[in-house]
């Protein structure tokens, strides 16, 4: 599966760090465009000095993980297609242009499950995808999750049990599933 990852899902830490891990063991290809990593970098400047360079470093990271997932923008696509909010056409044509099965996004307003699925693309949240993915290859998903749960313990530095760091980053049917 071939899956566009909209900034809103990259933007958070945690969140980020279980996508690109799903994605790390293979069990799906992320795509991303220029504009798409330029939104998130953006966004992280309200969290305080040095966020916004600390951001661009995880987008050098995955960029150097992740060659194949940038999508090159297709003039002329953006012209074509409608959505709600004209600001996340981009994401739309990336996701055509890349070949993507499914948007991954909170931002379930803006992108129309009627629009999508004309052009064969679906809109799904980080928490159902993650799920699907854990249920099809629950031991991948579990390495992932513990990995992400020692960064944040070290980060934070203080353990942090698995089902309440998945749902500070709403990922609570994963949660659930991964306490067992």
């Amino acid at each position: 599966m071939r899956a566009l990852l909209d900034a809103c899902v990259l933007y958070p830490t945690v969140l980020r760090e279980m996508l690109v891990g799903a994605a790390q063991a293979g069990l799906y290809t992320p795509l991303w465009s220029e504009r798409i990593l330029e939104e998130w970098a953006r966004a992280t400047v309200k969290l305080g000095p040095g966020e916004e360079a600390f951001a661009r470093g995880e987008i050098a990271a995955l960029k150097a993980a992740f060659p194949a997932a940038i999508v090159a923008r297709r003039e002329g696509l953006e012209a074509r297609l409608h959505l709600p909010d004209e600001n996340d056409i981009h994401v739309f044509a990336a996701a055509i242009a890349g070949g993507a099965d499914a948007i991954i996004t909170t931002n379930r307003a803006d992108f129309p499950r009627g629009a999508l699925a004309a052009e064969g693309i679906a809109r799904r949240d980080p928490d159902g995808f993650l799920w699907e993915l854990w249920s099809h290859h629950p031991e991948a998903m579990a390495e992932v999750a513990e990995t992400v749960r020692a960064r944040a313990g070290a980060a934070l530095g203080t353990p942090q049990p698995l089902r309440a760091l998945m749902k500070r980053a709403r990922l609570q049917r994963l949660g659930k599933a991964l306490a067992g």
